[in-house]
């Protein structure tokens, strides 16, 4: 049962890195929460309203604490654990929306520090922006994904100054994907790619108009176009990317039970990142017009969208640590720690890791050039601490990888 706790002046509710499933509603006092801004290193402050929640995202998505919060005065808050915060949040509408705004917020604004980091032009329009991701898949070759950005930027911008290039990219593409010359990296089959027990809900007969069907390297949504769908994936994976100074890069690789395209919808603004099928892909279309009935209606969705939200904010805050290390040996090697803190392994005296990923995966999680990474790479091998094959990376001793971070990480700045 959710109780109340009360809190003389000055006490620390909760540390920055500290586990637990508490969610906390300030109902007397004043608190405030400190956290460290990823880029600057600098301390920001907000005070807590009454009535607000806090220690939501790490409680309900089990992530270490990002913030410190403190008390100002004597202050009593009501605290619950995330089960019971799961309870209240599924059977009110109102907080369903608010909680799902301010965490769309919150993955916007993310993305956007990201970008500034990654030196992307904040002043770039939608249709240049969509220019620039037909670009991008054009000179990557990827000429499915080039073929539907194309043909979405003439529907979209039928008179618009790059008319012209895109018309011309569009016959090149079609001419390849006539030939069968496409994506040449469709994922191989597995079970994380077929439907699971989390989706059953959306197998109901009620469902079936809404289905949707994609092949290997077709763009489901575009960067910089207006958002009127979100989508749930019921097989196969969709590979998120961010066009970054006329480049793809990879953001994130989505699973079956998992939601994209939903950001547009919850905020009105142009779509953030480009989603494409890796293999073929099934999942769901729903349109803005019914988002909100649907969420509202089905307590289990607006909870694993929830979730989501908190996965994807605590994931892009990490891979804006890596952005952020000027020092490329560093960087690289803080690349390797999040492969690690992505497939967490039972604590054992090994310290040697797989992980399957190229050298090009590499680069893209980097954020540095591919013929950097190349460098630094070899730097790596020659030291022995990892080893290149073809499809995997060998990672000797993955407390080295910390030990470079630790040690080199401001070595620049």
């Amino acid at each position: 049962m959710p109780r109340a706790m009360s809190y003389s002046k000055g006490s620390i509710i909760y540390f920055e890195g500290d586990s637990d499933d508490r969610v906390y509603i300030l109902q007397k006092g004043r608190v405030v929460i400190t956290t460290t801004d990823v880029e600057t290193k600098l301390q920001t402050m907000e005070q807590v309203k009454q009535g607000e929640f806090f220690g939501v995202k790490s409680a309900i998505g089990h992530f270490p604490r990002e913030e410190t919060v403190r008390t100002l005065e004597d202050s009593v808050c009501i605290v619950m654990t995330s089960q019971e915060f799961e309870a209240l949040f599924s059977t009110n509408k109102q907080l369903i929306m608010k909680m799902l705004r301010v965490f769309s917020n919150q993955l916007r604004q993310i993305h956007k520090k990201t970008e500034a980091v990654l030196n992307k032009n904040d002043s770039i329009n939608q249709v240049s922006g969509l220019f620039a991701v037909a670009k991008a898949f054009f000179d990557d070759g990827k000429w499915q994904s080039c073929e539907d950005v194309c043909k979405n930027y003439l529907r979209t911008y039928p008179t618009a100054q790059h008319v012209t290039e895109i018309k011309t990219m569009l016959l090149k593409s079609d001419a390849y994907v006539k030939r069968g010359i496409s994506e040449k990296d469709a994922v191989e089959d597995d079970p994380s790619t077929k439907p699971d027990s989390s989706i059953k809900l959306f197998e109901l007969p009620a469902f079936k108009r809404f289905e949707k069907h994609y092949e290997n390297g077709q763009v489901i949504i575009t960067e910089f176009e207006r958002g009127e769908t979100f989508y749930l994936i019921q097989s196969g994976t969709v590979q998120l990317t961010k066009c970054v100074n006329e480049s793809n890069k990879n953001l994130d690789i989505l699973k079956p039970g998992e939601f994209f395209g939903e950001m547009a919808i919850l905020d009105n603004s142009p779509r953030s990142a480009t989603c494409v099928a890796r293999g073929h892909v099934e999942c769901l279309e729903f349109n803005k017009a019914n988002f909100e009935m649907l969420i509202t209606g089905n307590p289990q969705l607006a909870l694993i969208l929830l979730k989501l939200f908190c996965k994807r904010i605590y994931d892009q805050k990490r891979r804006l640590r890596i952005l952020v290390i000027a020092d490329p040996h560093a960087r690289l090697a803080d690349v390797f720690c999040m492969f690690d803190e992505m497939n967490p392994r039972p604590p054992t005296a090994d310290r040697h890791r797989k992980f399957n990923v190229t050298e090009s995966d590499i680069a893209h999680w980097s954020g540095l050039p591919f013929s950097v990474v190349k460098d630094e790479l070899k730097h790596f091998t020659m030291s022995r601490k990892i080893e290149i094959f073809e499809n995997y990376v060998i990672v000797n001793n993955i407390v080295d990888m910390r030990r470079i971070v630790e040690t080199r990480a401001d070595a620049k700045k």
